[in-house]
């Protein structure tokens, strides 16, 4: 792994003793980076257009269908949509995938770091107003259901909380699709849910968070590493399944790189197309890119697309 004092924008330690010390940086830098994002309009920044029905207007190429207004678009026979108002108080579930492909990293730092990352941003940009954040965290073995409260203090006992959850025995098959279904049932009020993971292995998830769209907001955080998608160029190499303990030593031949690399894009393929058939917002956190400024992109679009300024 490459060394993290090389990469400004890489995530501080978040482990053993200096896990204090890397929250309390994790939230300077989210505070300092993502703070230019709160000014203005804040409709639909990351919590979405909100539930309350506002006005109709013309539909547009780019619009969700889903909020088709037929009784002004047969009244007009024009089609039309409504708009809606972002709530007064917000409530956001997150759903952190901590299985064992996660502790895996050869960037600068480990998957489940990311996870971690994402959670401090998505409290952050959610806080205040009365807003309130809880999760579900699976690291296959076990679930912890933190339950969801505002203020400062629980956002920063939730970030650690994350940061804090033991790895999983090798061998533990994560269960992202049961982590999503203990968050739809029991059906809880309209708001925000956010999946953060790798989407590696069976797609069965793909059910649930279509079920879940249907009363939240989504957003869907996939964790890359480079080694998902290639393979390296180092002759003899034993590829490693964390969630089944199995091992098997290959020789990474061009053609053997070539055809894990399709299969991998093959696979991200389907995670795309599978967070898009549920509604959810697709943002991507890489462990060798700047996974802030991969932030703010995605928010930034995201606040534009829900104010009209793009369509």
């Amino acid at each position: 792994m490459a060394r993290r004092e090389e990469h400004a924008w890489a995530p501080p330690v978040l482990q053993g003793d200096r896990l204090e010390a890397g929250l309390r940086m994790l939230e300077l830098e989210v505070r300092r980076r993502l703070d230019g994002l709160l000014q203005g309009n804040h409709l639909g920044l990351v919590p979405g257009p909100g539930s309350e029905p506002g006005e109709a207007r013309p539909y547009q190429p780019g619009d969700d269908v889903r909020r088709m207004d037929w009784a002004v678009t047969a009244r007009t026979t024009v089609p039309h949509i409504r708009d809606t108002v972002a709530d007064r108080e917000l409530e956001t579930w997150v759903v952190a995938d901590l299985s064992a492909s996660l502790d895996f990293g050869s960037a600068v730092c480990e998957k489940r770091d990311l996870v971690v990352c994402a959670v401090a941003a998505i409290a952050h940009l959610t806080g205040g107003g009365g807003n309130r954040i809880g999760a579900l965290i699976s690291n296959g073995e076990t679930t912890k259901r933190i339950p969801a409260r505002g203020g400062l203090a629980h956002a920063r006992g939730l970030v650690k909380t994350v940061a804090q959850t033991p790895r999983a025995p090798e061998g533990t098959r994560g269960d992202l699709a049961e982590a999503i279904e203990q968050l739809r049932r029991p059906p809880r009020r309209r708001g925000l849910a956010v999946v953060i993971s790798d989407f590696l292995g069976e797609q069965d998830w793909q059910h649930p968070l279509r079920a879940l769209s249907q009363r939240h907001d989504l957003i869907g955080v996939e964790i890359v590493d480079p080694r998902d998608i290639d393979l390296p160029e180092v002759g003899t190499v034993v590829l490693s399944d964390p969630e089944t303990g199995k091992q098997r030593e290959v020789h990474a031949s061009p053609l053997l790189r070539r055809e894990f690399a399709a299969a991998a894009r093959e696979h991200r393929d389907e995670v795309a197309a599978g967070l898009r058939r549920a509604g959810a917002a697709h943002l991507v956190l890489r462990t060798d890119s700047d996974w802030i400024a991969d932030m703010v992109r995605f928010v930034v679009a995201r606040k534009r697309r829900w104010s009209g300024a793009v369509r």
